[in-house]
């Protein structure tokens, strides 16, 4: 009769002490599952892989320009904006370095140890992406025949800038470094170009895998490409 009750009460459910080792747990292996994945630094491995891929992307399509125009401007129309031969401590004026973020940078004076005299430029948000000359790149990719080999000339993911420069050694002070955006500068002598991003997930800045001090620039604080790595300073100023 005992056994028969017993069978009873366990064809209709769990006890409450079973029902609460289930849920504990589910909450182990739920917290577990949260500090494999990350799903924080994962967004973060996805914007950092978006920047690396965006900033190939315009690599190639200016690669594309200078081998495919008898005078290209890779700075306006004169190429006045860009820098002489980087290490001079006097650069064609206005030099300018330019700004995927659409915020206002108001800060001019030097850029860093090299002591070049330099502004910041930055365009509008409607204008950003346009490949007519007028994006925040300043180059003509429309000009090219068949057209621009790019659709539009990417920003960065987050795309913000914290801060308004400072009132020396180039750009890094007063900027915080919740700031993500890219950056471009050029050189007139010979004409080259540089690009660079800040990345933010560990996957991409650490170790191994640390695509900052392996991308063959001057600079391992920011990820970098170009034709010449070295028309951006290598201090931390950005």
């Amino acid at each position: 009769m005992t056994s028969m009750n017993f069978k009873k009460e366990r064809d209709g459910g769990f006890t409450l002490l079973e029902l609460l080792i289930v849920i504990s747990i589910i909450a182990i292996l739920s917290v577990a599952l949260v500090l494999v994945l990350n799903p924080a630094e994962a967004l973060r491995k996805s914007r950092d892989a978006q920047r690396i891929s965006d900033l190939s992307t315009m690599k190639t399509a200016l690669g594309l320009y200078l081998t495919s125009t008898s005078t290209p401007y890779l700075g306006l129309t004169n190429n006045l904006p860009c820098f002489l031969t980087p290490g001079l401590t006097a650069p064609v004026t206005p030099t300018k370095i330019y700004y995927s973020s659409p915020t206002s940078i108001t800060h001019t004076g030097l850029m860093g140890a090299s002591a070049y005299a330099a502004a910041a430029v930055s365009v509008g948000a409607a204008n950003l992406s346009l490949t007519d000359g007028t994006g925040w790149i300043p180059v003509n990719f429309d000009s090219l025949i068949g057209g621009s080999p790019i659709s539009n000339i990417p920003v960065d993911p987050i795309n913000t800038l914290n801060g308004n420069g400072g009132t020396t050694d180039g750009y890094a002070t007063g900027i915080s470094p919740a700031s993500y955006f890219y950056r471009y500068a050029c050189s007139a002598t010979p004409l080259t170009f540089e690009m660079n991003a800040i990345l933010e997930s560990s996957a991409y800045t650490t170790g191994a895998d640390d695509k900052r001090a392996s991308d063959g620039g001057n600079n391992a604080s920011f990820y970098e490409v170009g034709t010449n790595l070295k028309i951006l300073d290598a201090g931390t100023d950005f």
